[in-house]
């Protein structure tokens, strides 16, 4: 198994998604927030009615999460899973815009030292472009509610996966009034219970009037400056124009086409598994902000072969008992000598025993 392709792959989902194994409140069914005062259900609850907004805005993220900080690599776009590419997003900062027409409109532009990374959506056709490498993505989604969102992570995309699973294990505060690119936001605190995690807290702060998330705050444990912070630093509401979800490679750019519209996710019991169409299933153990999720023996992304990405690998592990192992001050995660890939909030000594 190529270890390195698997390295960013499982950590972006936990660490840019802002909410790291991450439980919430339950049964937050309660009506979206309409008057003053409301409670935290109420302010969770309230994210869901943002689904059909529009708008556009100016993204900020900052990262500290104890690794080096590395340049996005050469390898194009970090969406097909370059490995320096995807960490360079977990270790810097960085702003970009982001304009949304609806739940299957959406365009993200990052902007890096004279050169941009666009992702573009309409409808099921999503379009990738690197203007440094003159590279271009178009991939043919599947049709139909449950296709899958492509883009960068947004403060509603952290959001929803913090409000994903609510149980017990976790502490939520009352709601308080925060201002956020201009607007009136409640911000709810979320607290592990937990002591075996690395999270300390996840903040989100959301529109008073839309529901819409604004910004996503994650400390780790016995620190007070964030992680992870992803949030707009301006934001219009209103239809963008268009245009900007039309997207036609530059003349001479490197065109992949991927079609991915017959994919559909294994699931089992109500969940999804193997969605990334590949058929390998994870293993979940533990609960709550303590979950433990392996992946099993085998090579079914797109192994990265290069040395470079082998030199990446060595630096940013350490050798453990039975195989490499990453810890971050939010996420740890630990490559195996059999081949397989366990990640979690939680130490890497928690991630060795798991994999006993």
């Amino acid at each position: 198994m190529k270890k390195s392709a698997w390295l960013p792959a499982a950590i972006a989902p936990v660490v840019v998604a802002g909410a790291i194994a991450a439980p919430v409140i339950a049964n937050a069914a309660a009506d979206p927030v309409a008057g003053t005062d409301p409670s935290a259900a109420d302010v969770l609850a309230s994210i869901a009615s943002s689904r059909d907004a529009q708008y556009s805005g100016t993204l900020s993220q900052t990262s500290d999460l104890g690794l080096p900080e590395l340049p996005s690599g050469s390898g194009g776009s970090s969406l097909e899973g370059d490995a320096s590419d995807v960490l360079g997003l977990l270790t810097a900062s960085h702003t970009a815009r982001l304009y949304v027409g609806g739940e299957d409109e959406q365009r993200f532009q990052l902007t890096q030292q004279l050169a941009e990374q666009d992702v573009v959506r309409n409808g099921s056709d999503v379009w990738t472009w690197d203007s440094e490498e003159r590279t271009a993505v178009h991939l043919t989604l599947p049709a139909g509610p449950d296709a899958p969102t492509a883009g960068a992570t947004t403060p509603a995309q952290a959001a929803e996966r913090a409000v994903a699973a609510i149980t017990p294990s976790t502490r939520v505060s009352e709601p308080t009034t925060v201002r956020v690119a201009g607007h009136d936001a409640w911000q709810v605190t979320l607290k592990p219970r937990s002591d075996d995690t690395l999270v300390g807290s996840v903040r989100l702060a959301v529109d008073q009037q839309t529901g819409l998330p604004l910004r996503v705050t994650v400390t780790a444990a016995g620190q007070d400056d964030p992680a992870f912070q992803v949030g707009f630093t301006s934001l219009d509401y209103g239809a963008p124009d268009p245009r900007l979800f039309d997207f036609t490679p530059p003349a001479g750019a490197d065109v992949t086409t991927k079609d991915l519209s017959d994919a559909r996710p294994h699931t089992q019991g109500g969940r999804a598994h193997g969605g990334d169409g590949t058929g390998v299933r994870p293993t979940v153990t533990g609960s709550g902000w303590d979950t433990v999720v392996e992946l099993p023996t085998g090579d079914t992304g797109r192994a990265t072969q290069d040395t470079d990405a082998s030199a990446l690998l060595d630096q940013l592990t350490k050798p453990v008992d039975g195989g490499r192992a990453l810890q971050t001050s939010l996420v740890s995660v630990y490559l195996t000598d059999d081949g397989r890939v366990l990640a979690g909030a939680v130490p890497v000594s928690a991630l060795v025993a798991a994999a006993k």
